[in-house]
């Protein structure tokens, strides 16, 4: 078998180490031919070795887009979990499995829930998370986009949300339109800064490589090679709903992610979230998840807040 890594927008040195030294550090402890020429790396070798090398590597490039460097013990904690199982996760628990290294350090699913909803990702080109607040819903769709766009799987990400008012009118709001939505796209940006310092955010948007949109100018749209995420989508109207996920381009992903007890629709059955986990559940290709509140991972005050709710 044979797999091969580009590494264009990388510094060579710091993905292979002095002298190739993280290559011979990689090929010591997984029996695969790793060629190096140029910007491509070429891995030959059995099939289950190739993809664990594949992998390895490409965790490393995570790494770096995220630290800036790269540590023997990084590379010596990505080998052992590579080599934990047959598939790559398979035998060892959630906890050890990394998704993405954000500037704080590695990110990997906390509780059951977030671990299905991993699986939920890796298995299907759109996905529903469904869940009260504090459960990660925002935070790792965020995630998987950043990791699909920085092992070059997409080419851009797509960030939106309803933009439903509360007692006023954006219209009347100052500023220009990115000052009127801004507030509302605040946990977005909030993840976002997990990865990127404000500097590279504020380039990625400069260069449309990040939008961050209103869900109603998606209208018209066909995106390709893109991850785009529906934040908040319980107050989005069925043919909101609709008009998202008919913009799925070649090549593009989608998560959509929601709480269906804080609908703020006027009438509460239009949502789309609520008429979509309806009628979508059995299409090939689409996965939901159901997060509760055993899934909470900000303070321990929100399960109690929301347990004292459900017993209003």
């Amino acid at each position: 078998m044979e797999k091969v890594i580009e590494i264009k927008s990388l510094e060579p040195t710091l993905l292979l180490g002095v002298g190739d030294s993280n290559i011979r550090m990689l090929e010591d402890a997984i029996p695969a031919k790793i060629i190096v020429r140029g910007q491509k790396i070429k891995i030959t070798g059995n099939k289950i070795d190739v993809e664990h090398v594949y992998a390895v590597l490409n965790d490393m490039i995570q790494t770096l887009n995220s630290k800036g460097n790269l540590t023997v013990r990084d590379i010596k904690n990505l080998i052992f979990l590579a080599k934990s199982t047959n598939d790559g996760r398979e035998h060892y628990t959630y906890t050890d499995y990394i998704i993405h290294y954000g500037i704080k350090g590695a990110i990997s699913p906390k509780t059951e829930g977030q671990n299905r909803y991993v699986d939920a990702v890796d298995n299907n080109d759109i996905v529903f998370s469904i869940g009260p607040a504090g459960t990660g819903k925002t935070f790792l769709s965020v995630t998987f986009a950043v990791c699909a766009l920085e092992n070059h799987k997409v080419d851009r990400i797509i960030l939106c949300r309803p933009a439903v008012e509360a007692g006023e009118s954006l219209g009347f709001l100052p500023g220009d339109l990115k000052e009127k939505v801004d507030p509302y796209f605040a946990p977005l940006y909030d993840s976002l800064f997990n990865f990127y310092p404000e500097k590279k955010i504020t380039q990625l948007l400069d260069n449309k490589i990040i939008e961050v949109v209103p869900l109603a100018y998606m209208r018209g749209r066909t995106l390709d090679n893109s991850f785009m995420i529906l934040d908040e989508a319980q107050n989005a109207t069925a043919l909101q709903m609709k008009m998202f996920l008919t913009r799925l381009g070649v090549g593009s992903r989608a998560i959509i992610t929601g709480d269906i007890t804080q609908i703020d629709l006027q009438i509460k059955s239009d949502s789309g979230l609520l008429q979509a986990h309806k009628i979508l559940r059995d299409v090939d290709g689409i996965g939901f998840v159901t997060l509760d509140k055993n899934d909470i991972v900000r303070h321990p005050l929100v399960m109690e807040i929301i347990k004292a709710y459900e017993k209003k």
